[in-house]
């Protein structure tokens, strides 16, 4: 095999060169894996944008976090896996050794491994990982299909955390491909759901996965006000947001009804801050939950529902790219906020 991988390497702010790396070397515990699809996501375009992320990556260094692939290594001590097996590996794993981990919050773990390095044509896979957080595909489940099980991970965790229960009204705020896989895992759970959305094209997308209501929240006056009247004036059981924005997170407040629930699912920019109707909160009785990460659990149970075909990257992934033309990519998504997955094949 070579000893030379092209792979996508962050330097800082809006600062990727596609260049030769040495391809990484693996301990007896690790794996390599050839990546056949690495998918784009809303995290690493902040990252992008940002330059860093303070607990998952400081550059240089090569990024990217959601793929599937082939094993082409594996140590010395790797007993579970392969060479040729097809795998899907999350990228982090928890200690199950600390306090958090104790009490079964392993996404809040105090040593929490992370991985990334997916938007290139190799990718190390640590001993942790392939140990507690990596698994073999389906022989009927595509790369790109098992690539999705990260994110849906996560937005399982918000599903679950919100209590959400069939019969429930949901307002979902932010159609990009988190806002939309809520609307399909709130549906495919029996719940009816009202899309909030700024294009119609995303409102669209909502539709297609099961959305009942959908509110184009350019065109209306009040949102507030817009799902007030479709829920009888008292506002929606549940309200997720998943934009990531101190408004948006202020308007979710306004949505819900009186012991409603808000779940803050979309990470804001550091030293963010919210004003919150006190009043509002107490004399209505509202839980406020936030939603962080995925478990190894959860990773299990976003594969089984894909492999059972409720959530399928068709309805997540609109194109293919090339990894060498990853800057493009990279560009057209920060300046097209909520557009769908792009596939990246090394």
């Amino acid at each position: 095999m070579n000893t030379e991988m092209m792979a996508a390497v962050l330097y800082g702010k809006e600062h990727i060169q596609v260049e030769p790396v040495a391809v990484p070397g693996i301990g007896e515990g690790d794996v390599l894996v050839r990546v056949k699809a690495a998918l784009t996501c809303g995290t690493d375009v902040k990252v992008f944008r940002r330059g860093y992320h303070a607990r998952m990556i400081v550059p240089p260094a090569v990024f990217g976090h959601e793929l599937a692939g082939d094993i082409v290594e594996v140590g010395a001590k790797v007993t579970k896996f392969r060479v040729g097996q097809r795998v899907v590996a999350a990228n982090s794993a928890p200690c199950m050794q600390c306090f958090y981990c104790r009490k079964g919050l392993q996404n809040l773990c105090e040593d929490l491994l992370f991985n990334n390095g997916a938007y290139a044509e190799y990718i190390r896979i640590p001993a942790r990982i392939v140990e507690r957080n990596m698994y073999e595909l389906p022989a009927e489940m595509s790369y790109q299909d098992a690539a999705l099980a990260e994110p849906l991970a996560c937005v399982l965790k918000g599903v679950e955390d919100s209590g959400l229960h069939a019969g429930d009204t949901v307002a979902v705020i932010g159609m990009g491909p988190i806002g939309l896989m809520f609307v399909r895992l709130a549906k495919a759970a029996g719940a009816r759901v009202i899309a909030l959305g700024r294009r119609q094209t995303q409102l669209s997308r909502a539709e297609m996965l099961g959305a009942d209501e959908l509110i184009s929240t350019t065109d209306v006056e009040s949102p507030v006000r817009a799902v007030q009247s479709l829920t009888g004036g008292r506002g929606a059981d549940v309200a997720i947001e998943a934009v990531g924005k101190p408004q948006t997170w202020e308007l979710a407040i306004h949505l819900v009804r009186k012991a409603g629930t808000v779940n803050f699912f979309g990470g804001c920019p550091s030293d963010s801050r919210v004003a919150v109707d006190t009043a509002l909160l107490h004399y209505s009785e509202i839980s406020c939950r936030a939603s962080f990460h995925h478990t190894p659990a959860l990773i299990q149970k976003a594969l089984r529902l894909v492999r059972d075909g409720v959530i399928t990257s068709r309805d997540f992934v609109n194109r293919q790219e090339p990894l060498a033309n990853l800057l493009e990519v990279m560009r057209h998504l920060m300046s097209h906020n909520g557009h769908l997955k792009t596939a990246i094949i090394p």
